[in-house]
């Protein structure tokens, strides 16, 4: 007989356990395996996703050092303003796009003299500003009037406090306590403490513009600089409407102001109301909102920082903070 055919087989249960072992051992190959091409596939991504991190911000720092540039530009270049064909930057927020190999920055210069000071602006403009970005709550704490009197309260010298405003026994009353400033606001961020205001008025939500975005702190008068300002902080000034306001940032679009007079006959009737509180009177501080982003993600990296012209080549940073979100804005871009 052939020598094969004498050896014994293997019984059937041992035949049946070799061939789940070897069940066995293939799955726990093939998790193997696929758990290496998981980790290989995600260290790709997170690779990618760190390089292009990197790649956004130094776009966005890019963004950021073309808008002092042309601040510098501005400033060294007065007749330019007056030259179509010189096209400088312009003040008022209006967005810009540079392109850097396969990436690009989007960039926007605001002058601090178009937002409202928020240590001089009058009542009526904050309450004007705050009812336009319907921000009222049903709440007491969180309404127009509660938010206007508590933002009084906290800046004025005294502890008598408003009508619907808070002083310190209300501050002092919270389970972290903290005393009223009981002076002028150093930073915009500072609402935060008042007793009403969230970070979803101060920063916005969703599609809705923060109070972030349209107050400052360095604006040193109680006016407002026509030229630079947002269609938001034109529409709290006293007497303007909405239809003014879209005449004058079309007007402003083709030339900038040079004077009050020269809108006179655009504002009508209600230059008496809005004219003690407008200027054509820039500054010398600057916001700059820049987001470095490649072409296929305009998310980006955001940067937000705010500096302040010392001289014909210097300047120095008030505020820097990245990365930040930053809404966009490519409806309006150049």
């Amino acid at each position: 007989m052939n020598s094969l055919e004498k050896r014994p087989g293997l019984p059937g249960g041992q035949r049946g356990i070799a061939l789940l072992v070897v069940l066995w051992v293939l799955t726990i190959l093939m998790v193997i395996v696929f758990s290496f091409s998981y980790m290989a596939r995600t260290e790709t991504f997170s690779s990618r996703a760190f390089k292009e991190g990197w790649e956004n911000k130094f776009l966005a720092e890019a963004g950021l050092e073309r808008a002092i540039m042309e601040l510098f530009y501005r400033k060294q270049n007065p007749l330019a303003l007056e030259d179509e064909g010189l096209d400088p930057w312009r003040i008022d927020g209006t967005a810009y796009i540079g392109t850097l190999g396969k990436g690009s920055y989007r960039v926007r210069l605001i002058d601090e003299s178009g937002k409202i000071d928020l240590n001089l602006a009058a009542e009526a403009i904050l309450r004007n500003l705050l009812t336009n970005l319907d921000f009222a709550a049903e709440d007491k704490e969180r309404s127009i009037d509660a938010i206007v009197d508590a933002i009084l309260d906290w800046k004025d010298p005294d502890d008598f406090h408003r009508l619907n405003g808070a002083e310190n026994d209300y501050y002092q009353s919270l389970p972290n306590p903290y005393k009223a400033r009981n002076g002028n606001f150093e930073t915009v961020e500072e609402l935060l403490l008042v007793k009403g205001l969230t970070p979803e008025i101060l920063y916005g939500q969703d599609r809705k513009t923060g109070l972030i975005d349209l107050l400052t702190v360095q604006g040193r008068t109680n006016k407002i600089n026509i030229n630079a300002a947002s269609p938001a902080v034109l529409l709290a000034l006293p007497g303007m409407t909405a239809e003014l306001v879209e005449g004058l940032i079309a007007y402003r679009t083709e030339r900038e102001i040079k004077n009050i007079q020269e809108i006179s006959g655009l504002l009508g009737e209600a230059l008496a109301q809005v004219s003690p509180y407008i200027s054509v009177v820039g500054s010398s501080v600057y916001t700059i909102e820049s987001v470095g982003y490649q072409r296929s993600n305009q998310s980006g990296y955001g940067i937000r920082a705010k500096i302040q012209i010392e001289g014909d080549k210097r300047y120095r940073y008030l505020y820097y903070k990245n990365p930040v979100i930053i809404k966009r804005e490519v409806e309006d871009a150049e």
